[in-house]
């Protein structure tokens, strides 16, 4: 198939390379023209695990190409991919500037049936809206699909070349069975392609996230019940996760979540829902523990130090909002790099892959290391905010020597208690005592 797909972010280039790699002629569309010249030349520009192999293959096998205009190939492709930003406004509402946008200028330069395909994350009703914007101008067939992304950054390629079901709203059998054969590669091994309206496709996409976010925010909630009780949130977690019904994904407490999705699609559906005259109470509880669970570690750090951090050099570990990926979008980090700096500390921190878009957005607050234990050179203390794995197993006799002091604030837990104990650090972690 022919296929454009219009916005080169995360999801757009996701979206465009895998749907290359299974035979596809695919064109992504962006206005950056700065950005379209670098992925003419090869050179990607997010930082996803296993991306860049396949980006690299299609250009070469001349299935993926690049413009900024989609008047070049708008006569050639069948189905057209809206992949561009929904930002929330300060009520929470999803912007659909973007995506009307492009359907008001799709409506004046098409000349035949297309399918146009929503895979943004919108609100309900953005179908319809998409549907009259193209109609405006535009006065012959074609069809608007909703097919939201469930790409979870670190894991997108996997996400999406093996997708555990792929939701599609559509209302024609012509638009439903030209987005089977699509699809049909990816779910070989039987997963489903689960069709619906529209709308009830556009809201499964907020449901799914709001939905994971409440179990994030329910656990850091028994956290710090565990915190008072003198229970171990480790225990809790184990023995609630054993239990099918509830499954053992998104249970790990932490300094709350981050990212381009779930604060983004808490807010939307919560606005979404204040629309129609409801109040959805549940999701307003979620953002309120997480934003509150984003700087957890600051009482505790400031109790270490006696309620003083002038003049301190705290060593973070970790930036991005998760580990895999250099997204630093409503990062936890963040958050606690705002504090401690007003506090007074001195921040040094070291991420494998978010430095430069922290040095971007907040780099006269912190420095940055060029390694983890360069990080804690003389440093008071170490701060943990983001899992990566080279973090979990390090050398603690090359931290100890370069360490001031033994201290550890864990926000992600990635050390056990029993091993703190066993070097002799003050170790503080979230729904946890050190012994």
């Amino acid at each position: 198939m022919k296929i454009a797909v219009i916005g080169t972010g995360y999801v757009g280039l996701v979206s465009g390379t895998c749907f290359a790699e299974t035979g596809n002629h695919v064109t992504c569309v962006d206005i950056d023209e700065n950005k379209v010249a670098k992925l003419r030349n090869g050179e990607i520009t997010i930082y996803e695990p296993g991306l860049e192999v396949l980006f690299h293959r299609n250009i070469k096998e001349g299935r993926l190409f690049f413009t900024t205009k989609i008047e070049e190939v708008i006569d050639d492709v069948s189905i057209i991919f809206l992949a561009l930003p929904t930002p929330p406004g300060e009520d929470g509402s999803a912007d659909l500037s973007y995506v009307l946008g492009v359907a008001d200028h799709l409506g004046k330069i098409m000349k035949d049936y297309k399918v146009i395909v929503d895979k943004s994350t919108v609100p309900v009703g953005t179908a319809e809206k998409v549907h009259a914007a193209i109609a405006a101008n535009y006065k012959g067939d074609f069809d608007v699909v909703s097919n939201p992304e469930f790409l979870r950054e670190g894991v997108a390629v996997d996400d999406f070349m093996k997708p555990d079901r792929v939701v599609i709203g559509a209302s024609s059998e012509r638009a439903e069975k030209v987005m089977g054969e699509l699809y049909a590669p990816y779910v070989r091994q039987g997963n489903p392609v689960i069709f619906m309206d529209e709308k009830s496709a556009e809201l499964t996409k907020y449901a799914a996230n709001s939905f994971l976010a409440t179990k994030i925010s329910f656990m850091n909630e028994i956290a710090r019940v565990c915190e008072l009780t003198g229970a171990n949130v480790d225990l809790v977690r184990n023995g609630m996760g054993s239990d099918q019904r509830i499954g053992k994904r998104f249970l790990f407490p932490g300094i709350g979540y981050g990212g381009s999705c779930f604060p983004k699609d808490v807010k939307a559906l919560i606005k979404s829902a204040s629309d129609q005259g409801y109040d959805f109470q549940i999701l307003n509880a979620v953002e309120d523990v997480n934003e509150a669970q984003k700087v957890f570690l600051m009482p505790k750090v400031l109790a270490h130090f006696g309620g003083d951090l002038k003049g301190k050099k705290i060593a973070m570990w970790g930036l991005a909002f998760k580990p895999n990926t250099d997204d630093i979008r409503e990062a936890p980090a963040l958050y606690l790099i705002e504090e401690l700096f007003k506090a007074g500390a001195n921040i040094v921190a070291f991420d494998p892959e978010a430095m430069e878009n922290v040095r971007m957005a907040k780099g006269d607050m912190l420095q940055f290391a060029d390694n983890m234990y360069d990080a804690l050179e003389n440093a008071d203390c170490l701060l943990v905010a983001t899992e990566w794995s080279e973090f979990r197993n390090p050398n603690f006799e090359r931290m100890e020597n370069a360490l001031n002091s033994k201290v550890i604030f864990d926000g992600r837990n990635v050390f056990t208690t029993e091993k703190m104990d066993e070097l002799g650090y003050t170790y503080y972690s979230v729904g946890r005592e050190s012994k």
